[in-house]
Order: C-alpha cells, then sequence, then structure tokens
C-alpha cells in the first residue's frame, strides 16, 4: 500500500533519527561523477544492484525508483548543485514503516586539479516507526556494503567509459 511520507527538507540531513554517512574514493572526477548521479538517472541499476529500475520524472524534478523486494520510491530532488552536491528526498513509497527519508551525495575533489579522483559521500537520513526505525540503525553494516558496493561499480564503469 502506497503511501506519503513527510516532506522533509535539507535539514533533516542533521537532524534524522537515523542517520548514516559512507564515504569512498573514486577515481573519476567530481563532473563525470555528478553527472553520473544527477543526469544519468536511467543507468543507476547498472551500478547499484539494489536499483531495479530509475528515471527522471516532472522534468528532472523527481525520479520513480524501483529497487529489489518490489518497493518503489517517488521522490523530488532538493538539491542538484553541480557539481559536488545531489539530493532528494521520498514523498511516496510502498516501503513498510517508513515515515521520512532524504538521501545526499556530496562529491569533494580529491588533489587541487580536481582531476585525481573524487571523494564520495552518502548520507542516509531517516524516520520511520519503532521496530523499523531500530532495523534502520541496526543496518549500518548492509548499507556500509551496498554503497562500498555501488560505489566500486560506478569507479569501474566510468573507467571503462573514460577508456573507450
Amino acid at each position: 500500500m502506497a503511501r506519503r511520507l513527510r516532506p522533509e527538507g535539507l535539514e533533516f540531513i542533521t537532524t534524522a533519527p537515523v542517520r548514516h554517512v559512507l564515504a569512498r574514493d573514486v577515481s573519476a572526477p567530481v563532473k563525470t561523477v555528478y553527472e553520473a548521479l544527477a543526469y544519468d538517472v536511467g543507468n543507476w541499476p547498472s551500478w547499484f544492484s539494489s536499483i531495479v529500475y530509475a528515471r527522471s520524472i516532472d522534468e528532472g524534478r523527481g525520479r520513480l525508483v524501483r529497487v529489489q523486494g518490489r518497493f518503489w520510491f517517488r521522490e523530488t530532488i532538493l538539491a542538484a548543485d553541480a557539481p559536488t552536491a545531489y539530493a532528494y528526498r521520498i514523498d511516496r513509497t510502498n516501503f513498510p514503516g517508513l515515515r521520512a527519508l532524504v538521501e545526499e551525495w556530496r562529491l569533494t575533489p580529491l588533489g587541487t586539479d580536481g582531476g585525481a579522483g573524487t571523494r564520495v559521500q552518502w548520507t542516509f537520513a531517516a524516520d520511520a516507526v519503532a521496530p523499523m526505525r531500530f532495523l534502520l540503525r541496526r543496518g549500518q553494516r548492509g548499507l556500509n556494503q551496498t554503497f562500498d558496493t555501488a560505489v566500486a561499480n560506478l569507479d569501474r564503469q566510468l573507467r571503462d567509459a573514460a577508456g573507450a
């Protein structure tokens, strides 16, 4: 059953009851990583294995994402600050127990010339009913693994595309 979540803004990234902040370095430059996140939405399933479908909607102001387990999310883009920040909130979902969810991707160039790679930082900020909040807090290891694998896949894909 689909339901509407609380419409939180970017401040929720720092105030959410459940927060996970993960980071990993990649070899691609900031601009290239940003373009993969913000503009190549339909390609997310090729590097983020828990996503099975993604597309931009509302003339790029939102996204529709389906993940493993038949869950889906209708999202609103909160920040598209090229090339350093991309954030969105979940507005509607069929995922049980969620009250609010905002995700932010921060990109920081490594080195002074911007071509030495990128630090990719992902913040997962959520509120949920008590049992789900407990599970989300305990899910740090699973989120770490999912994030590390996804960003490693993205890095490999961007390297392969640059070499083609």
